[in-house]
């Protein structure tokens, strides 16, 4: 199976570069295949970039399965492989191939899924799209497919930080009705949640266990920022960034919402709340989050996405079968607790819009 995606990239000034990056992602995924692959088309991607297997893998065992409680139990290395495109630890200019290899498929674990139409799943969607699916797992859909965005994102996150010294980084800012407040950045890679305040871990896991004890799962909110971007970057129409930045959110599963700066807070707001005011020391706030006009304005660019709870809860469900006839099922696959989802689809996965 291949899926083309691309991972856009502005320079400086108004060329469009936006095909600077781009990734082909082959193979199954998910359980039922003992590889996944992802290959980064070369194209202008720089020859000479420093890059191992250990730079990608750093982020990968951010976002690999059981990890905690909260997430699916799975267990995965993710260890990456370097097949081609970099030859004496530097990039060569041609296409980057990587390959991370599925340990833990349960396929058996869908058996009882296999003519039925999970709620909340793309399987309905599916099904009516092609004409068939496939019912040993979330095809596409599942965050598994998340690996493979990662690697490429490890790439573009070392490459814009040397050229530009642009830092991304992410963190979570709620989980279901708990808001989670900033405090350090440090405390982001020290928990599970990926909070920035250590002192409202102890509630969350909490918060969680009575989620998870009620079968049930739960939404979140996430952040992503990057720092020291220039400015200019984008077009004023259809290249604009905010909308590159929204378009790759949305291709992330499980996201259903993304705010840039202010968001959807912009609409209690004024105009003389809203717009950001330039000082000779420059803006005096970011409520358009780094982006004005499709353009960047040099301030940090922010970003929040929604993601929507697990759909695989072992409550039972109304559905119907492939004939249309009403069925009552449990969704709940061995390999996924029934917990909020915000967890696994950490900050890190958000990289790719570099």
């Amino acid at each position: 199976m291949l899926e083309s995606m691309t991972i856009r990239n502005q320079q400086q000034g108004n060329a469009d570069v936006r095909q600077q990056h781009g990734t082909i992602v082959y193979g199954d995924l998910l359980r039922r295949e003992p590889r996944a692959g992802h290959r980064l088309r070369g194209g202008r991607l720089p020859a000479g970039l420093a890059l191992s297997e250990a730079d990608i893998q750093l982020e990968l065992d951010r976002r690999k399965p059981g990890t905690s409680r909260h997430v699916t139990q799975r267990r995965e290395p993710d260890t990456v492989e370097i097949l081609s495109g970099v030859y004496e630890g530097k990039t060569t200019g041609t296409p980057i191939a990587l390959l991370i290899r599925n340990t833990d498929q349960r396929s058996k674990d869908y058996g009882n899924i296999a003519d039925t139409f999970r709620p909340g799943h793309a399987d309905y969607c599916y099904w009516h799209k092609y004409g068939t699916r496939d019912p040993r797992g979330g095809g596409r859909s599942s965050a598994r497919e998340t690996a493979v965005r990662v690697a490429a994102g490890a790439i573009a996150k070392k490459w814009l930080n040397e050229k530009y010294g642009i830092v991304i980084r992410g963190h979570m800012t709620q989980i279901g009705e708990v808001a989670i407040p900033f405090k350090s950045w440090e405390h982001v890679g020290g928990n599970p949640f990926f909070s920035a305040d250590p002192d409202i871990v102890p509630r969350l896991e909490e918060y969680m266990d009575s989620i998870r004890k009620r079968l049930d799962s739960i939404g979140a909110r996430l952040r992503v920022v990057a720092d020291n971007v220039p400015v200019g970057w984008g077009e004023p129409v259809f290249d604009r960034l905010d909308a590159d930045i929204a378009y790759a959110m949305m291709s992330i599963n499980a996201v259903k919402g993304v705010e840039i700066g202010a968001g959807f807070g912009c609409v209690t707001q004024k105009g003389s709340e809203h717009g950001d005011e330039l000082t000779p020391r420059g803006f005096a706030s970011n409520h358009a989050g780094g982006v004005l006009g499709g353009i960047s304005t040099g301030q940090q660019i922010d970003v929040s996405i929604a993601i929507k709870p697990t759909s695989s809860i072992a409550q039972p469900r109304r559905s119907i079968n492939k004939q249309g006839e009403a069925v009552t099922m449990e969704t709940m696959a061995a390999t996924t607790p029934a917990s909020a989802s915000a967890p696994r689809r950490s900050p890190r996965r958000c990289w790719r819009w570099c």
